[in-house]
């Protein structure tokens, strides 16, 4: 099909407000329409790059595309505050494009992070045009990712190195327009400086980041909220979902920031969406890849060719699947399974019919040690019975000292930062407790959620604690799989706000997100336990006061304890699949 190429469309808004399009439309007749919302600029390349398809090849299968500037962001008229206009915007612009002599009135979109969130976003309008979506590594909960955690933890290197970029961009729109009252190099100077993660041991307090704090705008209110409150329940989607009528192609990476929520999509969506339809469209792919990288490459630990995101054929699944929604083809998703994951450790893909796998055995790892299980060189262990003794690990937590964030689920800045990450210099430190278990003599299984139950007491009213899941390899690397956070204030739930007593012991839950894994032969399975990852996360002042107002000469080291035994039986809750075919 030949397309015509039309620039800086102007999109008007129920406001009044010209949203900026660039717009490719069939030469002639009519077609149905992908389209694209994002603040990061419509004119940057988008030709098929980690998650996102191939342009091209999407036009050569006969879709007309639009690419819009979100509100208030480049070429885009308005104010751009995050997520606050887009369910209208997003809504409108699918009306608009239904309207157009060279749509056939069908829509879909696609896209990854934001561009992710803009789609559920529209979706929860019920925009009669929007037939499917293909959203990637996003959320359909600002609170619990990308901004916080689903422990209550400030996403704080995603969120100083993400508020730099967009001020930037917005300090050089203002000055554009002759309004500008903070200098534009001034933030990118910000922007430049916080790339680099050791900066942020000096931004101190967190509500006071230098030119972030003065520019304003939506950090303040960030900063202000730190509870899943009122404010963030006004941009969670999960109570609308019901709304929702397009079947969602969720895309996701193990070791992206997203993970637990694309995972969370999903299953919620199947459950509730608005119709069956849409319930029973849902798909779903995972696969070794990270927020910016869809490789399966890292400097630790590689997975292969198969692992490349375009070498499996994502672009050609993304075709599939809108020729099945947007066009009608019965036969487009023949074949292709509701669920496809790769799995990690024998490095392949598969295809499943349900998340969590209907097969799942769960299984307690309980933990153990004869009080010395600091560093990977302790005593710490893993094992499938309760411990008979009771017992307890004592570290200190020393919030000027924090652990190092190394691997994970993190947003890219420097190598090493994300991903799977050889864990072996973190664990060498005393606040790293290593709970392990033997060397193991078959292959096992995790695919799934998983979560670390722990019986903790603390010398300090409020806290935190982590959990890491890590398989340990032959040669002694030991690689991430996946981890979490817990602010023990919100044990009771993000929304309220309950400290310790000091010295009383309480049951906790840190929520893990998943991972799937074998970890094979000659492999140990093991969970590092901690109470800081910085500065992927905020460091707790143990304090119990306003962390984010809170600098140096706050901070009080916490004497934080692991209790295990048969009245505090911690353990780690693996989803532990079993099949005879495993190759």
């Amino acid at each position: 099909m030949q397309h015509l190429y039309d620039i800086d469309v102007r999109v008007p808004m129920r406001d009044g407000v010209g949203l900026a399009a660039n717009v490719w439309r069939p030469a002639e007749g009519t077609a149905p329409t992908l389209l694209v919302r994002l603040p990061y600029s419509k004119d940057s390349a988008i030709l098929g790059q980690g998650a996102l398809p191939n342009v091209l090849a999407l036009l050569e299968a006969g879709y007309a595309l639009v690419v819009q500037d979100c509100r208030g962001t480049h070429r885009s008229e308005g104010e751009f505050v995050p997520h606050m206009a887009d369910r209208h915007d997003g809504e409108d612009t699918v009306a608009w494009i239904t309207k157009q002599p060279w749509s056939d009135g069908t829509v879909g979109m696609y896209g990854p992070s934001y561009l992710g969130m803009v789609q559920w976003e529209t979706a929860v309008t019920g925009a009669p045009g929007l037939k499917a979506i293909a959203p990637a590594y996003t959320s359909i909960d600002n609170y619990e990712a990308p901004w916080y955690s689903p422990g209550g933890a400030l996403s704080l290197s995603l969120l100083t190195m993400w508020n730099a970029m967009m001020y930037t961009a917005d300090a050089q729109r203002s000055l554009a327009a002759g309004e500008g009252s903070v200098a534009v190099d001034q933030v990118q100077q910000l922007g430049q400086a916080l790339l680099a993660p050791e900066a942020l041991n000096d931004v101190l307090p967190t509500a006071e980041v230098p030119v972030l704090a003065a520019y304003g705008k939506w950090w303040d209110d960030w900063m202000a909220h730190p509870s899943h409150d009122a404010y963030w329940d006004a941009m969670e989607l999960t109570p609308e979902l019901k709304n929702v009528t397009a079947p969602a192609l969720n895309i996701g990476g193990w070791y992206d920031l997203y993970i637990g929520q694309t995972l969370r999509t999903y299953t919620t969506a199947r459950q509730k969406a608005g119709t069956a339809q849409a319930r029973e469209g849902q798909r779903l792919i995972v696969g070794p890849w990270d927020h910016l990288s869809a490789s399966g490459v890292y400097p630790d630990r590689s997975f292969g060719p198969p692992a490349d995101a375009q070498m499996m054929g994502l672009t050609d699944l993304h075709v599939k699947f809108f020729d099945h929604w947007l066009r009608g083809d019965t036969t487009a998703l023949d074949g292709v399974a509701p669920v496809k994951i790769f799995v990690m450790g024998i490095d392949q893909w598969r295809d499943e019919q349900a998340w969590p796998l209907p097969d799942t055995r769960w299984t307690d790892l309980h933990l153990t040690s004869t009080g010395h299980a600091n560093t990977a060189d302790g005593d710490g262990l893993l094992t499938p019975e309760a411990p008979a003794d009771t017992g307890h690990e004592t570290y200190l937590y020393d919030p000027r000292r924090p652990v190092p964030s190394a691997g994970g689920a993190s947003m890219p800045v420097t190598p090493g930062f994300c991903g799977p990450v050889d864990q072996r210099t973190v664990a060498a430190r005393e606040d790293v407790l290593c709970f392990a278990t033997p060397v193991l003599d078959e292959a096992v299984e995790v695919t799934g959620p998983v979560s670390l139950t722990l019986f903790v007491s603390s010398s300090a009213v409020d806290t935190d604690f982590t959990a890491k899941l890590v398989d340990v390899f032959p040669d002694g690397r030991a690689i991430n799989l996946c981890d979490g956070i817990l602010r023990t204030r919100y044990r009771g739930g993000l929304a309220t706000e309950e400290l310790m007593e000091p010295g009383r012991v309480y049951e906790i839950t840190v929520d893990m997100t998943g991972t799937s894994n074998v970890f094979l032969p000659g492999h140990r399975i093991r969970v590092d336990v901690s109470s800081s990852n910085f500065p992927r996360y905020d460091r707790n002042t143990n304090t119990g006061g306003v962390i984010a107002h809170e600098g140096e000469e706050q901070m009080i080291p916490a004497i934080n304890h692991i209790h295990h035994g048969p009245n505090h039986p911690s353990r780690l809750v693996l989803p532990v699949i079993d099949r005879k075919d495993r190759s």
